[in-house]
């Protein structure tokens, strides 16, 4: 069977202000987890705690631009 995700309608718009070289391997792969790779890229992503996360701890390198929903 497969699991269907429930959209919860909610999004949030997230902006990589800062480059992520220098930085530790795991900030680099948060950044890619979120889809985020070079300067000043944006990206809608669903309002998850799970996403919530990954921004909270590379807050210094994204702003959260817009909230949707």
């Amino acid at each position: 069977m497969t699991d269907k995700k429930v959209p919860t309608g909610k999004t949030i718009v997230v902006k990589q202000v800062a480059s992520a070289a220098r930085r530790p391997a795991k900030q680099t792969a948060t950044l890619k987890g979120l889809g985020l790779n070079k300067m000043n890229r944006t990206r809608e992503l669903e309002d998850t705690p799970s996403v919530r996360g990954m921004v909270n701890k590379i807050s210094h390198l994204v702003e959260i631009i817009e909230e949707r929903g």
